[in-house]
């Protein structure tokens, strides 16, 4: 969770070719916001992306944080930086002026500029005024340019992973061992956060879907204070992770024997997946996987019940999410390449039967298919 978890050699390694993805689009600048973006030229974990947070990259030369003043102290201490300049602390402030003020001494307002635009990390009212202030500085948005330079992991990154897949698959076990009638959806996920904690994990940044019953056709459904019933039918999904590198895993439960139909459904999701994971490997267009996906549950007349991706790369998780650009699914101009690690979960959730099936494993591409990170059971976990 800072600078030491990379050699400065990796560390070096990413800001060459950000320079080099820097110099091919003529760009002397790069206003940074995303805290992936960040925390993967830094190491830091700072929260001020919570208001104002920018990292400004020159083509060469000493990298510069912008925060509010409480997170001094802990970038001081985590983050890969040269200078660090602050606003607010004890009382309000406007970040912008500080920010023009910084981009004047720097040279901003005089050099050819690319900004990304996060959909979580930019406010609206910032962004409206960051244009108006660089105006024609401002020479591309890059909002990918960082992250897709991330997509292929480096070895120490793919060991943080693995870790991270480790733990889920322990906190499946734990919860699997809790389930039955009588216990309520909050309890459950409160024996999957604690056994995330005890092995080492840090809090995911997306919080646990956990359903069942009449809720199992939701696709994100929180837990709840329901308790489970015999017949139930549901599905639990949830982030592990070390070092804010995150695995997923989904898996579907029955609270006595399946009733044919939710036999069905967990078997066409299953299939669909298979047809996914049989489509990944080096130099497949990331469309591939999820049309194979698509092709089965299409054939099973289920079309409108898939509503959601085939699977999307993963990254280090910032609150609210831990995908990464790549997604499989129509329309997506990535290919896929080795070290690329992505979930899988092609699902199908039909809102008017009261029934879903998703089941959420993660990849690792390699040269000539992919490597199943999850060592738990995808079979319907049952009960009684």
């Amino acid at each position: 969770m800072s600078k030491h978890d990379f050699s400065r050699e990796e560390f070096a390694a990413r800001r060459a070719a950000v320079s080099r993805a820097m110099a091919e689009r003529g760009l002397d600048w790069l206003i940074l916001f995303h805290p992936v973006s960040i925390r993967w030229l830094t190491g830091s974990d700072a929260k001020s992306y919570q208001e104002f947070q920018c990292l400004l990259v020159p083509g060469s030369g000493p990298l510069t944080i912008m925060a509010r003043e409480g997170e001094r102290n802990e970038l001081q201490d985590e983050a890969l930086v040269d200078r660090i300049e602050t606003f607010g602390g004890g009382e309000n402030e406007d970040a912008i002026p500080r920010f023009e003020r910084l981009a004047d001494e720097l040279g901003l307002l005089r050099a050819r500029c690319g900004m990304e635009v996060p959909a979580y990390y930019l406010h609206p009212h910032h962004y409206v005024r960051l244009r108006e202030l660089l105006g024609s500085s401002l020479a591309a948005e890059t909002t990918s340019l960082v992250p897709d330079l991330g997509l292929v992991k480096s070895p120490a990154e793919l060991a943080y992973i693995r870790r991270a897949s480790a733990i889920a698959d322990e906190a499946m076990a734990v919860f699997a061992a809790g389930l039955r009638p009588g216990r309520s959806e909050l309890a459950l996920a409160g024996n999957v956060y604690g056994a995330l904690l005890a092995r080492g994990s840090g809090l995911a940044a997306s919080p646990i879907n956990l359903v069942a019953g009449a809720r199992s056709g939701y696709s994100h459904g929180a837990p709840t204070e329901r308790l489970l019933a015999a017949g139930d039918y549901g599905s639990v999904e949830y982030g592990a992770t070390w070092r804010r590198y995150t695995a997923t895993i989904g898996r579907q439960f029955s609270l006595g024997p399946p009733t044919p139909r939710m036999r069905e459904l967990y078997d066409i999701v299953r299939r669909a997946c298979d047809a996914c994971i049989a489509e990944i490997r080096d130099g497949a267009p990331a469309t591939a996987p999820h049309e194979a996906a698509k092709r089965v549950i299409g054939a099973a007349g289920l079309e409108q019940g898939r509503v959601h991706t085939s699977g999307y790369g993963l990254a280090p998780g910032f609150p609210p999410t831990w995908g990464e650009p790549v997604h499989m699914i129509g329309g997506s101009n990535y290919v896929l390449r080795p070290g690329m690690v992505l979930s899988v979960e092609p699902p199908v959730f039909l809102g008017d039967e009261r029934l879903g099936a998703r089941i959420i494993d993660n990849v690792l591409v390699t040269r000539d298919g992919c490597e199943l990170l999850s060592r738990t059971s995808r079979d319907l976990i049952v009960v009684g």
